[in-house]
């Protein structure tokens, strides 16, 4: 089952409000000992989690669950941990399992001890993982996910959680079935804007297709953290009269290369400019442990009242 976006973070009555992980969405079934665990395009994840699956023995069998795959690196969920394991079989697996090991995040129940509960609400289905969890006393890799129905708790997860790598919520119907494939639920993203520097740029130089952003570190280092959406043609425009060429030998990326995007092994075509320019962008919360975004952050404007040494990374203010 889907999620639809949603602009407001309201708790709807009749609604049940869930913690939307940064981690891999993953159906799980167990059936007569033998684990299977597929990402939600139908791609086999198992034999990349053998910890998922030694811990498999602690489920009732033929028991079916939807859930997120998540690894905790210190205080915060580590996306780039979980990266990788796709391509580890065998001893491979084994080793990141143990150096970074991952947990089952369970949120819906759908087949339970060889009885298809998707036809159940919401809220008889949740009571039923509840008692899963209770009578059979699951221990790691296995997680509850935390549900509510009180407003004050959803405020809390966004304004507490986002800091650790929580994404935001999921809104679903007390009432509602589980229908796979269809958008019946609701989420919602933390959003912010942030400051950054551009350091270069993709495409023409008279309209700058993407921006390639940095922050300082307290070394005075220009550190990449991410790049920008495709700008508008009037801010392209815009942002062009404000650039300024750099000569390679003497910018702070000279020699590097940058991919198209967050894990990608694609390579840009980039023009390094003189990082002067402090531009404002929009960001979600999902980022990597050195700081940088794993989405693309979105135009909004031109701060030339900003001087870029103030623009420093998270924590090292």
């Amino acid at each position: 089952m889907l999620a639809a976006p949603v602009s407001s973070p309201a708790l709807v009555p009749g609604n049940a409000a869930e913690v939307k992980w940064d981690g891999f969405r993953a159906l799980l079934s167990w059936d007569a000992g033998r684990l299977v665990l597929r990402s939600r395009r139908g791609t086999d994840l198992t034999t990349g989690f053998p910890e998922v699956r030694s811990g498999a023995v602690q489920l009732p069998d033929a028991t079916a669950l939807d859930g997120e795959l998540i690894v905790w690196e210190g205080h915060r969920l580590a996306f780039e941990r979980l990266q990788g394991r796709l391509q580890r079989r065998g001893a491979g697996a084994a080793r990141i399992a143990e150096q970074w090991p991952a947990h089952y995040v369970a949120f819906d129940l759908l087949r339970l001890s060889g009885t298809d509960t998707t036809r159940w609400s919401y809220e008889r289905r949740r009571a039923a993982l509840e008692h899963l969890f209770a009578e059979h006393r699951l221990s790691a890799p296995w997680a509850l996910c935390p549900s509510t129905t009180a407003p004050e708790t959803v405020r809390e997860w966004l304004t507490g959680w986002t800091a650790v790598g929580v994404e935001g919520v999921v809104f679903k119907r007390l009432q509602g079935v589980y229908e796979p494939s269809v958008r019946g639920w609701r989420k919602y993203k933390v959003k912010a804007t942030e400051d950054a520097v551009v350091g270069a740029f993709t495409g023409p130089a008279a309209a700058p297709r993407t921006l390639l952003l940095g922050r300082y570190d307290t070394g005075g280092r220009l550190r990449y953290v991410g790049r920008s959406t495709t700008l508008p043609q009037a801010a392209g425009r815009q942002v062009a009269a404000l650039l300024s060429a750099a000569a390679e030998e003497h910018h702070p990326w000279a020699g590097r290369s940058f991919s198209a995007s967050w894990g990608s092994r694609e390579t840009l075509r980039v023009t390094l400019v003189v990082p002067e320019l402090v531009v404002e962008v929009g960001v979600d919360v999902a980022r990597d442990s050195a700081g940088r975004w794993r989405h693309p952050a979105t135009w909004h404007r031109a701060r030339p009242d900003l001087a870029p040494d103030e623009v420093l990374m998270a924590g090292h203010r």
